[in-house]
This record gives C-alpha cells, sequence and structure tokens, in this order.
C-alpha cells in the first residue's frame, strides 16, 4: 500500500498562501530566447538532464559529452545530439508523442544551473546527423530543441548539498555497484561480480 500522505495540499489558494511573492529577479530573470549570458552557460556544460512525458509516463535521463556539445543553432534553437545509450530510447518514445520537455544544464564548481523548457523534435536528417560526427560515431537522431522559457537557477541547492566539494565525494565502495543494482533488481538472474568485471571495457567500446 503506498504511503499515506499526511496533511494533503489540494489546493492552489491554499499553496500560495504559504509563500510569500518571488522577489523580482525570480521573476525578470525568465528570458523567451538565450541572452548572451545563458549561451555561455550551455556553450560551458558537458552535462545536462531531459525531462519528457509520454502515453508511457515520465522520463528525466542525463546527456553528457565533452563542453560544448549542444550547438546552438540561434537563440530560440538548440540541437542536441543523441549519443549511444541502453536503446530504452525512453525520451526518444516520449518525444514522439508529446514534444513538451525541460532541459536541466550543470557545468561543473559552477553553483547555478540553467533551466530550459520548450518542445523538442526528432530530426533523422543524415547531413545534420554527421555534422555531430565524434570519434568515427554519427549520432541516429538530432533532438533539435525550441525554446520556450530559459532561466537560470540559484545557488542554494548546489550550496546546501556541497555537490562540488571534493572533500564530500564518495568512492566506489561507498555506494552499490552497477552489477549489485542489477542483480537486486532482477532477484540475482542478472548482474553481479562477473557484470561488474566486464562493465569498464564494454563502456570503453561502446562510448560512441
Amino acid at each position: 500500500m503506498p504511503f499515506p500522505v499526511p496533511d494533503p495540499i489540494r489546493d492552489l489558494a491554499e499553496l500560495d498562501a504559504m509563500f510569500s511573492a518571488p522577489a523580482s529577479p525570480s521573476i525578470r530573470k525568465v528570458t523567451r530566447q538565450l541572452t548572451p549570458s545563458y549561451r555561455r552557460m550551455i556553450e560551458a556544460s558537458p552535462f545536462f538532464t531531459i525531462a519528457t512525458s509520454g502515453p508511457r509516463g515520465l522520463d528525466c535521463s542525463p546527456r553528457g559529452d565533452a563542453a560544448g556539445f549542444v550547438r546552438i543553432a540561434d537563440d530560440s534553437t538548440l540541437l542536441l545530439p543523441e549519443r549511444r545509450g541502453n536503446n530504452r530510447i525512453d525520451s526518444l518514445r516520449n518525444l514522439v508523442s508529446d514534444s513538451r520537455a525541460a532541459l536541466l544544464f550543470l557545468v561543473p564548481g559552477i553553483s547555478e544551473i540553467l533551466r530550459i523548457n520548450g518542445h523538442a523534435f526528432l530530426s533523422r536528417n543524415r547531413e545534420l546527423c554527421d555534422s555531430f560526427l565524434v570519434h568515427g560515431s554519427v549520432p541516429k537522431i538530432v533532438i533539435v530543441f525550441q525554446i520556450e522559457t530559459v532561466m537560470f537557477q540559484c545557488a542554494r541547492a548546489i550550496i546546501r548539498s556541497r555537490l562540488w566539494d571534493p572533500s564530500l565525494f564518495r568512492t566506489p565502495g561507498d555506494v552499490p555497484t552497477a552489477g549489485a543494482m542489477l542483480a537486486d533488481a532482477t532477484a540475482g538472474e542478472e548482474g553481479g561480480a562477473a557484470y561488474d568485471a566486464a562493465l569498464p571495457e564494454r563502456i570503453r567500446t561502446t562510448l560512441y
């Protein structure tokens, strides 16, 4: 049985009454297209997440490559190469049915985050895909992201979490390995030590 929600809030007016009105910068920082500063944040970021929704439910997936891998086509359009992954293609499946999407960009060592909302469309155009050639590999899909709103998120979450504090970085032995998590999820039918032993080489040879 799901955990019961104590004293739930179901009315927007009740929720709004619990919080102060947002300060002017929280509203005015939202733009309809990229500013020069927002462009620089994207150009410096090697990592973002993409959130999508579709008939099969919600998805939030990571994307990463060398900083600059997200191409700015113009102030309202981003081009996102779909690099090799696990072939679940959850985000892509969702976008075929519902183009709404949200991006969250992180820059290592920087506490501000960039948030972008808009619509994303899948392109298999050969010339476009070929233009994202890396290490001899061409993506099968390029996501064309049309910006509706963009804003930066203040530093509080990163500062509270101390995300970039090296003294808090964990070592692999501190958390379950991929093999251990897979073994738990499959009741031991897959995963385990053999999976962990083969994983580094498999990742190396299938990175692109």
